[in-house]
């Protein structure tokens, strides 16, 4: 009987939740759903300096967003690498007792100054076969050994390593602690993890890696480097440069079903006319052996195009729903109290169809709450440049007072007005369109004036008219 898969995720919680490894922890989670195996998660906080609680929690509560929940049986986690320590010890010291890594006692310093002098860069092997026992300051390096180191990987094939461009590497620092290439293979060691699918940037740190595994005596995993992410000027994302962090995107009211099916096509994409697919379609037909070698590049715009497919196909109340997070916060542009939830219900329909993001959505609403209308002072100008702007604000309003208020009624006296004046219905609209909502795009007018009342209609066209006045 073959035995279940084991994946795994180890990102370091020293910051916002990149979107590289939102991408990697997709890649592990669909995998582990269609194997039947157990997605592993282990936060590698060895990094004192750098690691701050609430850096874990927003891993967690990210994956959770993302649909990688800590209650699936599927998942295990968190757990943490620090309570390894003293086991990644013993396998450094085990590793010395055998002959397989030496003690070192030259500093980093003197490292380089050796390097320069010998025109060779990096370590040149020099405490080797000085039989140096352990003692303060000195570091325990791996005896890397002679030949070449084949990693076998299923995205980019059979990779080999000539062992003599490796260095004999450091397992211990001088204080004692483990570095990350031996802790990471120790933990994978005791949670019998059976494939490391990780970012192409390890790709270097794996031939090391396997030689641990090896002289462990331990069967390394199935490795597996998936294409980092690149912007549009073809560089590696960056927090310092780039826009990476998941939470980000969440509070701009990207939908998480759009945000994992976007990240799941870069480097793969499903088969068919659309990469805008199911997850369990993804899950069903997701192969590593798919992946393309070639960097991804994460395109926000489009990632805003899948997303405004999705927002499209969500259920009416479903997405009013999820809305009202962004239309009730603090941060809204109309006075508390103003929002009137049955206002929202009417256009939700139509605003619904004219958004990529949920945080567009009160941009679109917001004439309906404030007190006056925000003029955006470059569509005003352009809306009202023409001669006939004052007449039509003056015309239509007096035709307002007295019509059907239903939205059929307002545009049938919008196209009068315009016929009038010989202008289509687009262009006599834009003036009345401005001073009702403030800008010249937005949702449906007539639709907009029905719930808009006439009073408040009327009230905005004669500021206008005044406004156009002076």
């Amino acid at each position: 009987m073959t035995t279940p898969p084991r994946y795994r995720f180890a990102p370091s919680p020293t910051g916002f939740f990149h979107v590289g490894g939102a991408r990697t922890a997709l890649y592990n989670w669909a995998l582990t759903l269609r194997e039947g195996g157990t997605f592993v998660l282990r936060i590698e906080d060895t990094d004192e300096s750098r690691n701050e609680p609430q850096w874990t929690q927003g891993i967690i509560d990210a994956l959770a967003w993302l649909g990688i929940n800590n209650d699936h049986p599927q998942f295990e986690g968190p757990y943490f690498q620090s309570a390894n320590a003293q086991a990644h010890i013993d396998a450094a010291m085990k590793l010395y007792a055998e002959g397989k890594a030496y003690f070192c006692d030259l500093t980093g310093e003197q490292v380089q100054e050796r390097a320069k002098a010998s025109g060779k860069p990096g370590y040149d092997g020099y405490s080797r076969d000085r039989g140096l026992e352990p003692g303060p300051g000195r570091v325990l390096r791996f005896r890397v050994p002679a030949g070449e180191t084949v990693v076998h990987d299923l995205v980019r094939g059979e990779v080999k390593f000539d062992n003599a461009t490796i260095e004999d590497f450091v397992l211990l620092r001088g204080n004692g602690t483990p570095m990350f290439l031996l802790a990471n293979v120790v933990d994978d060691q005791i949670m019998n993890i059976t494939h490391v699918v990780r970012a192409e940037e390890h790709l270097p740190n794996t031939p090391k890696q396997q030689m641990i595994w090896n002289a462990l005596n331990v069967a390394p995993p199935t490795w597996a480097h998936v294409p980092v992410l690149v912007n549009e000027q073809r560089k590696k994302l960056s927090k310092r440069r780039d826009k990476v962090a998941v939470e980000q995107y969440r509070e701009e009211g990207i939908l998480p079903d759009a945000m994992v099916n976007y990240l799941m096509t870069l480097g793969w994409a499903p088969a068919g006319d659309t990469e805008i697919v199911p997850w369990q379609h993804i899950v069903d037909t997701f192969r590593l052996e798919d992946v393309n070698h070639s960097p991804a590049f994460f395109d926000i715009q489009k990632l805003q195009a899948f997303n405004g497919e999705y927002i499209r196909k969500m259920p009416l109340e479903v997405f009013i729903a999820e809305c009202e997070p962004f239309l009730t916060g603090e941060t809204m542009p109309w006075p508390a109290g103003n929002f009137k939830q049955d206002i929202f219900r009417g256009m939700a329909e139509l605003v619904q169809t004219r958004v990529t993001a949920l945080t567009e959505v009160p941009a679109m609403v917001d004439f309906f709450f404030l007190d006056e209308p925000a003029i955006d002072e470059a569509s005003w100008a352009k809306a009202t440049k023409d001669e006939w702007a004052s007449a039509v604000l003056s015309e239509t309003a007096a035709a307002y007072a007295t019509t059907e208020w239903n939205h059929d009624s307002l545009k049938a006296v919008i196209e009068q007005v315009g016929e009038k004046h010989g202008l289509k219905l687009g262009k006599v609209q834009a003036p009345i369109r401005v001073a009702i909502t403030g800008r010249t795009v937005g949702p449906p007018l007539f639709e907009s004036l029905e719930l808009l009342g006439r009073d408040t209609t009327l009230a905005r066209l004669a500021a206008a008219s005044q406004r156009l006045a002076k």
